[in-house]
C-alpha cells in the first residue's frame, strides 16, 4: 500500500520544490510531513520519535540551505527519515528498512544529499569538521552543518570533535538537538547541565538580545559580521555570570530555541549562515513531537515501535496461543539478576542501552550494582576494568557492532592486564532491517587475535545462561556472543552447570560429513539435518561452543573420522570460526575437505535475518546444500 502525501508534500521532490513555497507555507508542509511519516511508520515500522521531533529543524535546513551543496550530516540517522522524504525518496519511503528497499540511515550511494553514512552515535561533528576543514583548504564557500542529538553529545568522540572545532577557525554550524532522550532517557551531567542552559534567565535574556541584534540587522541590510563583536560581547558578558561549556571551548553558542517553531528557525538558521566560523546552535525539541501517544507516552517504546494503529496508538503484538521462546537479551537480563543474588560481586555496565540489552531489569531490581554510562563504549569497558581491579566482576554488555568503538580499550585496559571482565555481545551476527552499520560481523574476528580473552557462542538459552555462570569462575577476560531475537527454548530456566572451558558437545551421530557450528546458528544445522534425513542423509553435528580456545580433543575426534567438514557461523568468514577451524587441522597436520559457511567479504543490505541468511548461504537450505556437495549427492526434488 502506497501511502499518499499531503496537497503541498506531493509536489516536493527535492529542497529546491521546497524553496518555491512562501515562507508561510511551511507550517502547512511541517504537518503534511508529519503525518506521512505516522502514515508510513504505523503500517511499514520503523524509527519514530526521533524523526516526528525535528520536523520543523528539517523542513528549515533544506528550506534555507543550498543542499546537496552545502554539507548536512546527521548524526545516528533515526532523525533522518524527513531529510530522506524531502530529498527525492518520499515515493521510495515505504521500502525503508525492508530487504531490497531504501536504507534507514543516510547513505552516501544511495543520495547526493546523505553526505556521510551514520548508523554509530556521535560521529556527525567531526565528519562535518573535516568537510569543513576541506572546502576551507580549497578556498570553498559552503555551509557545514552537524545535527547531533543529545544523546549522541555523550560520546565521547563528539566532545573530541568540539575541542578541535574551536581552534579550527572553519565553517561549522553544530545543531543540538537537545530532547533529554537517546534511546533510553538521558544520563550524566551533561543532561543537568542543559537542563540548566534551557532554563537559565541569564542565557534566555541574552538570546533574546542576540536575536534583537540580528533582527535589525536584517531589517537595515546590515551584515552581521560587522557586529558580531556586539553579539560576542552580549555572550561573554553572560559567561562571566555563569560558565557555558560551548564558550569554553572557543564555539560560538546561540540559544536555546524552539525547535518547533520552523519560521523562527528559518530566521536563525538565515543569521547564522552569514556569521562564519565555528558555532552551535541549541534547539530544544520534544521526542514524538505531533504524535500525542509517542509525545507523552514512553519515549523508549517510541523510538521504534514496529507497526501500530495511528488512531489509537495501540501497538499491534502478535499474541501467539503457544509459549514462545524468549528473547536472548531477556535471558541475559532475568539471568544476570538471578546470578548476582547468589554473588555480590556482580556488577552490569551497558552505554546507554538498558532497554536494549535488558540491563534494565536488574537496574529496576538493583540499583546500586547495574550503570547505564550514556553512549560511551570506551568508557564502559575501562570502567568496568576498573571495577574487576578491585575484586569485582563486572558484566560489560554492549552490542556487537558497538563493541568495534571500544578495541583499543578491550585489548589495553582488560586482556593486556588480564582481568576478569565479562562481555555479553548482544545482536551479534546481521542485525536485520538496521542494516551494516548495525551488523555484528566481526566480533569473533577481531576477539579472537587478543591473547587471555574467551571467546564463547551459546546454541541456546540454556547455554547462555550457562556460560554467564560458568564465567564467574574464571580468573580472565571472557566473551559470550548472541544474537538479537529469540531463541529456541520456551522452558529455559533450567538449574545452573558449568560448562568446563573450551569444551563443546556432539549434537548428533552421523558419517560421511561432519557440520560444526557456533553459536544459535546451530540451530539451522538441526532443521537441516531433519531435511537431510528425509533423503538418507546422516551427518554429524557439533555444537563447538568456543571459538577460543578451541575443544581440542573434539576436533582431534572429527578430523580423525572425517574428511569433509561444513563450518557454519553468522559472522565474517574471513579470520572467522572456520577459519580457526582450518588454522588448527593445518597446524595439527590434518588433511580434510572443508566448506566454510558464513558472511562474505562484502557489506551485507538490511533485510530480516533470515532473509540475509539466505543470501550468504547458511540458512536451512543452503546448509543442506553445502552437506550434499560434499557428500556428492544430488538434491531431492
Amino acid at each position: 500500500m502506497l501511502i499518499q502525501p499531503g496537497e503541498l508534500l506531493a509536489q516536493i521532490d527535492s529542497p529546491a520544490d521546497l524553496k518555491k513555497f512562501p515562507k508561510d507555507k511551511l507550517v502547512q508542509i511541517c504537518d503534511e510531513l508529519r503525518h506521512f511519516i505516522v502514515d508510513n511508520v504505523s503500517v511499514y515500522g520503523g524509527h519514530f520519535g526521533a524523526s516526528l521531533g525535528v520536523v520543523e529543524l528539517t523542513v528549515a535546513l533544506h528550506y534555507v540551505l543550498n543542499t546537496p551543496e552545502d554539507e548536512l550530516v546527521w548524526d545516528v540517522g533515526h532523525q533522518a527519515y524527513g531529510h530522506k522524504i524531502l530529498t527525492g525518496r518520499r515515493d521510495q519511503f515505504h521500502t525503508n528498512r525492508i530487504f531490497g528497499g531504501i536504507s534507514g540511515f543516510p547513505k552516501r550511494k544511495e543520495s547526493e544529499y546523505d553526505s556521510f553514512g551514520v548508523g554509530h552515535s556521535s560521529t556527525s561533528i567531526s565528519a562535518a569538521l573535516g568537510m569543513a576543514m576541506a572546502s576551507k583548504y580549497k578556498g570553498v564557500n559552503k555551509q557545514h552543518i552537524a545535527v547531533i542529538g543529545d544523546g549522541a553529545l555523550t560520546g565521547g568522540m563528539a566532545f573530541e570533535a568540539m575541542n578541535h572545532a574551536g581552534v579550527s577557525d572553519s565553517n561549522i554550524l553544530i545543531i543540538l538537538n537537545d530532547n533529554c532522550m537517546a534511546i533510553d532517557p538521558n544520563v550524566g551531567a551533561l543532561k543537568d547541565y542543559l537542563t540548566d542552559i534551557t532554563t537559565s534567565h541569564t542565557y534566555n535574556k541574552v538570546k533574546d538580545e542576540v536575536w534583537k541584534i540580528l533582527g535589525k540587522l536584517s531589517k537595515f541590510g546590515t551584515s552581521a559580521q560587522e557586529v558580531i563583536s556586539k553579539v560576542e560581547g552580549a555572550i561573554k558578558s553572560a559567561v562571566l555570570q555563569q560558565s557555558n561549556l560551548f564558550e569554553s571551548l572557543n564555539l560560538r553558542y546561540f540559544g536555546p530555541v524552539d525547535g518547533h517553531d520552523v519560521n523562527h528557525l528559518v530566521e536563525i538558521l538565515r543569521d547564522l549562515r552569514d556569521i562564519p566560523g565555528p558555532k552551535i546552535l541549541h534547539c530544544v525539541t520534544v521526542k514524538g513531537k505531533g504524535y500525542e501517544p509517542a509525545e507523552k507516552g514512553n519515549h523508549t517504546t517510541w523510538h521504534a515501535p514496529g507497526t501500530f494503529d495511528k488512531v489509537t496508538g495501540e501497538i499491534f503484538k502478535k499474541s501467539p496461543s503457544t509459549p514462545q521462546p524468549p528473547k536472548y537479551q531477556d535471558v541475559f537480563g532475568h539471568t544476570i539478576v538471578e546470578l548476582a543474588e547468589q554473588d555480590e560481586r556482580i556488577m552490569g555496565v551497558t552505554p546507554a542501552m538498558p532497554s536494549g540489552s535488558s540491563l534494565n531489569i536488574m537496574m529496576k531490581e538493583m540499583p546500586d550494582r547495574a550503570f547505564d554510562v550514556g553512549i560511551a563504549e570506551q568508557h564502559a569497558v575501562t570502567l568496568s576494568a576498573g571495577m574487576a581491579t578491585q575484586g569485582l566482576k563486572p558484566f560489560c554488555n554492549i552490542y556487537s557492532t558497538f563493541m568495534q568503538r571500544a578495541y583499543d580499550q578491550v585489548i589495553h585496559d582488560v586482556c593486556l592486564q588480564n582481568l576478569p571482565v565479562v562481555f555479553c555481545l548482544d545482536r551479534a551476527g546481521f542485525a536485520g532491517a538496521d542494516g551494516p552499520t548495525h551488523h555484528g560481523a566481526y566480533d569473533i574476528a577481531y576477539f579472537r587475535c587478543i591473547p587471555n580473552l574467551v571467546v564463547a557462542a551459546p546454541m541456546n538459552e540454556e547455554e547462555l545462561r550457562n556460560m554467564m555462570y560458568s564465567s564467574l569462575s574464571h580468573e580472565g577476560p571472557y566473551s559470550i556472543r548472541y544474537p538479537r531475537g529469540n531463541g529456541v527454548m520456551p522452558d529455559w530456566r533450567k538449574p545452573f552447570q558449568q560448562i568446563p572451558l573450551g569444551q563443546g558437545r556432539i549434537v548428533k551421530e552421523g558419517e560421511d560429513v561432519a557440520v560444526l557450528t557456533i553459536g544459535h546458528i546451530g540451530n539451522y544445522a538441526v532443521q537441516a539435518s531433519e531435511e537431510l534425513a528425509k533423503e538418507g542423509l546422516n551427518p554429524a553435528h557439533y555444537d563447538m561452543r568456543f571459538v577460543k580456545p578451541l575443544d581440542e580433543d573434539l576436533l582431534h575426534e572429527i578430523f580423525g573420522k572425517f574428511k569433509k567438514v561444513v563450518t557454519v557461523e553468522d559472522g565474517c568468514l574471513m579470520g572467522g570460526f572456520g577459519s580457526a577451524v582450518v588454522e588448527w587441522m593445518i597446524d595439527h597436520g590434518y588433511s580434510a575437505q572443508v566448506k566454510r559457511l558464513g558472511i562474505p567479504d562484502e557489506i551485507i543490505e538490511h533485510g530480516d535475518q533470515l532473509q540475509l541468511h539466505k543470501l550468504c548461504g547458511f540458512d536451512p537450505a543452503g546448509i543442506a546444500d553445502a552437506v550434499r556437495a560434499l557428500a556428492e549427492v544430488e538434491k531431492v526434488s
